[in-house]
């Protein structure tokens, strides 16, 4: 009864005297009759700041990211391509045993991926054995060819990998997708703890919060791990498409983070089926190469040939072993929006247990029945194309107009494949410092795991909120900010 009261005490102080309690699962105000004591420590402070002291500090971190250059490209406006991620100071927290559930099941998520991967690239029984359309996995866009019978090191084929997670009107963390290629954003989960810290000490101090800080050293520990074999010290580098690339500045951050060069193709060379770095001194011999590049760009020779980012002979040098590349080729086969419908059979069929992530329910339009039930109820529904990301190119029916249900009707008969559809999800929200004060947003997590010798999540993951009122997508290329994500030990 008193922490009841307490609670209530601190959502009628300060920031939060005018922050409508929503009806969805928020994570700061609204988690049931008992609020966990990490929350309440974290809303008692929060309640002595006033708004104009948030916007000051706000206005700083703006400032701060660009003087750092922490910066994305949205290629499609041409009024402002470099932006700034907006960053919201007041945090999302999760309590300890949130984050153990988090863990285990990103832990166990990864593991069933990796081992469909080999399966598919190998004896491909899961296929055999029917519980997934063959069809699905051996015509899929992503699926590598050059990949057939290649034997990576340690099995491991996604060494960093991001599972994007929601929770739902009743908490529940729901996984919405996977992230198997070269998942990006770990860099903002870094700097916005720096962030916080330097303009929010007087949140932070005394608080029990997990560690970020040894992201690089835990990913330069991973690529070592699944070297070639016989490499006493394996030279590691990050491959970049170059200055132009929308997540440039991540890469010059992990380089930096990891104590390893940053290349881009031209810096490499192949002879003899090995790979070499270009530098003052001579040719060096690479080991690992962190690939931040598309398949389709890694290497002229084996894919497009008009590529220039690439490095000719690298497959080659691949598929005999002599470098390991990091994620592994044809690894979009795992994170394809309709292969999401089949993960938790995919993990029962090679773990043997129950996914511990809950999935949300997902309508393959290919498939006659998922097609039929999507046409039904369109404007109930998030549609999805299997090949995007960065929130492009999807319809939420609830918010579309007649116009836009029509056109994307049109899109799903012409090529029914190409989309997935799922039932509207109640996201959570957090309170966020908005125009009009402090308000409930939207948002997700994006948790990051290092795969070497064994799989580590990264202390909580970056926590996207969706700006504008009322959306649901999070995404910053479609106007969604960030918060540091506290995790708290005890």
């Amino acid at each position: 009864m008193k922490s009841n009261v307490l609670q209530s005490q601190a959502q009628e102080a300060g920031i939060f005297s005018a922050y409508h309690r929503p009806e969805f699962f928020c994570e700061l105000m609204n988690r049931g009759e008992e609020l966990p004591e990490a929350l309440r420590q974290v809303q008692e402070r929060l309640a002595h700041f006033d708004i104009k002291e948030l916007r000051h500090r706000t206005a700083n971190a703006e400032t701060q990211l660009y003087r750092l250059g922490i910066t994305f490209t949205v290629y499609t406006d041409r009024e402002a391509i470099d932006r700034v991620l907006p960053f919201d100071v007041i945090p999302r927290v999760l309590t300890a045993e949130e984050w153990a559930f988090i863990e285990r099941g990103v832990q166990q998520r990864v593991k069933a991926i990796n081992m469909f991967l080999w399966d598919i690239y190998h004896d491909r029984k899961i296929l055999q054995d029917g519980l997934i359309p063959a069809d699905l996995v051996l015509k899929n866009a992503n699926y590598c060819q050059a990949m057939v019978g290649v034997d990576v090191p340690g099995g491991v084929y996604v060494h960093i990998n991001g599972t994007d997670l929601i929770r739902d009107r009743c908490g529940r963390f729901l996984v919405l997708e996977d992230n198997a290629r070269t998942p990006s954003g770990v860099s903002y989960v870094i700097e916005n703890r720096h962030m916080m810290l330097r303009l929010m000490p007087d949140l932070a101090s005394g608080m029990p919060l997990r560690s970020v800080e040894d992201y690089g050293l835990r990913l330069h520990r991973a690529l070592c791990d699944v070297a070639p074999e016989g490499v006493e010290n394996p030279q590691v580098v990050l491959l970049s498409p170059g200055i132009y690339n929308s997540a440039y500045f991540e890469h010059v951050f992990l380089a930096r983070e990891m104590g390893v060069p940053l290349v881009e193709g031209r810096d490499l060379l192949v002879e003899n089926h090995h790979v070499y770095m270009r530098t003052v001194a001579g040719l060096r011999p690479v080991h690992s190469i962190y690939r931040r590049i598309d398949d389709a760009f890694l290497d002229p020779l084996a894919f497009n040939p008009e590529s220039l980012l690439g490095v000719p002979g690298l497959v080659e040098a691949y598929r005999r072993g002599n470098v390991t590349i990091a994620n592994a080729l044809g690894t979009g086969v795992a994170d394809d929006k309709a292969v999401y419908a089949y993960m938790p059979r995919i993990i029962r069929y090679y773990l043997n247990e129950e996914p511990i992530l809950g999935s949300v329910e997902t309508h393959i339009c290919a498939e006659p029945e998922g097609l039929a039930f999507t046409l039904a109820n369109l404007e109930k529904l998030v549609v999805k194309p299997v090949g995007e990301s960065g929130g492009y190119g999807l319809l939420i029916g609830p918010h579309a107009t007649e116009s836009e249900l029509e056109d994307f009707r049109q899109r799903l008969q012409d090529n029914p494949s190409n989309y997935i559809s799922q039932p509207v999800i109640d996201l959570s929200v957090a309170p966020t410092l908005c125009d009009a004060g402090v308000e409930a947003r939207h948002v997700d997590l994006r948790p990051f795991a290092l795969t070497g010798k064994s799989t580590w999540v990264l202390p909580g993951g970056l926590s996207r909120v969706a700006l504008r009122k009322g959306s649901l997508v999070v995404n910053s290329s479609q106007g969604g900010g960030s918060k540091d994500t506290w995790v708290m030990s005890v």
